[in-house]
């Protein structure tokens, strides 16, 4: 199951808006005969990938997926049908599949008499698809907010420098994050001040996400910026009222809330898009907004042993005034990068 979890992997930033899924199949004397992973939406699934793989070997088998294998005919046919063909004794599964559409599998295959086992490595496999299961559960994206900062949680010097304040590794381990993301989201803050081009580069293979910015009055997006290449594509989303700007591709225009936009109403924008994975890159402003509207379900840190002193923090005002309000995360992993460190947390299902 660890190797399906690693292959399902394989497939984050390419599957949206389905969800990754690996899986390996073991001929009946319990050697590996195939594997394979969901490799883009629309394509064959992980299970056939595998049983492809296996060919005759797997009958008799057991096939160990990270997801429920599928029970309806979508744009390919449903996995329990191929298992079944391919004479399959026993599957394995990490996480029941939630929507209702798609579930059912595992009941289908007992009542034709595979050996069916739920749960194993469950929460691992969770977290390899939290961006799916969140957009699922909660009917808009998965929202990963990163940010570099020195160890006394600044963001910038006084002078607004900040080029570079964390290692070349961890400057690289953020476009492997990009990559893994459906979209790239940053405010007009960024865009105004770092010109940024929000585009992978690094990684092979990646599939180059969506590239937005919120820029609420359509000026901190000029003529020439950046992110209006073509090396990936780009949403500028403004308010509803905001000036027409001529150089812009057809923004998404969005309601007013707060002195900035509506997120619920950008989030479910990007949703129906069928973005399911956003990476947060902007800064401290809009990274504060998104916290104080319950939009954050993923904290990605790169600490760099630097210490300033003075100079903007990673966070703004996110409406916090006591101790008792203070967003609690739990920590998932810890690496060290270079010099750096890069910690991994998510927030408490209190704060959804």
């Amino acid at each position: 199951m660890r190797r399906a979890l690693a292959l399902a992997a394989r497939g984050l930033g390419a599957t949206s808006p389905n969800p990754v899924v690996g899986c390996v199949v073991l001929d009946a004397r319990g050697e590996v005969a195939g594997e394979g992973f969901h490799q883009r939406a629309g394509g064959p699934h992980a299970e056939v990938h595998a049983l492809r793989a296996a060919g005759e070997r797997a009958r008799g088998g057991t096939a160990l997926v990270t997801l429920e294998p599928c029970d309806h005919t979508g744009r390919t046919g449903p996995c329990t049908r191929a298992l079944l063909d391919a004479g399959i004794a026993r599957v394995v599964y990490a996480v029941a599949d939630p929507t209702p559409g798609a579930s059912g599998g595992a009941r289908r295959l007992r009542e034709a008499g595979v050996e069916v086992v739920e749960g194993l490595l469950a929460d691992e496999a969770a977290e390899t698809n939290a961006a799916w299961l969140t957009a699922v559960r909660l009917g808009r994206p998965h929202v990963t907010w990163k940010y570099a900062a020195t160890l006394d949680g600044r963001s910038a010097a006084a002078d607004g420098t900040s080029r570079w304040i964390t290692s070349a590794e961890s400057r690289a381990d953020v476009h492997r994050l990009r990559a893994e993301s459906d979209a790239v989201l940053v405010g007009s803050g960024t865009a105004r001040t770092d010109d940024p081009h929000l585009a992978v580069r690094g990684v092979e293979g990646a599939v180059q996400p969506l590239r937005v910015v919120v820029d609420t009055e359509a000026r901190a997006v000029r003529p020439g910026a950046r992110v209006l290449d073509g090396a990936a594509p780009t949403l500028v989303a403004v308010a509803e009222d905001a000036p027409a700007a001529a150089h812009l591709p057809e923004p998404l225009r969005l309601p007013r809330a707060g002195g900035g936009l509506d997120l619920t109403a950008l989030l479910a924008a990007l949703y129906a898009r069928g973005v399911r994975a956003v990476l947060l890159e902007g800064g401290p402003t809009l990274a504060a907004a998104f916290l104080a509207a319950g939009a954050v379900d993923r904290v990605v840190g790169y600490l760099a042993p630097v210490l300033l002193g003075a100079g903007p923090t990673a966070l703004a005002d996110a409406g916090i005034t006591t101790l008792g309000e203070a967003f609690r995360l739990r920590t998932t992993e810890t690496v060290r990068l270079g010099n750096d460190l890069r910690i991994t947390a998510n927030l408490s299902p209190k704060e959804h």
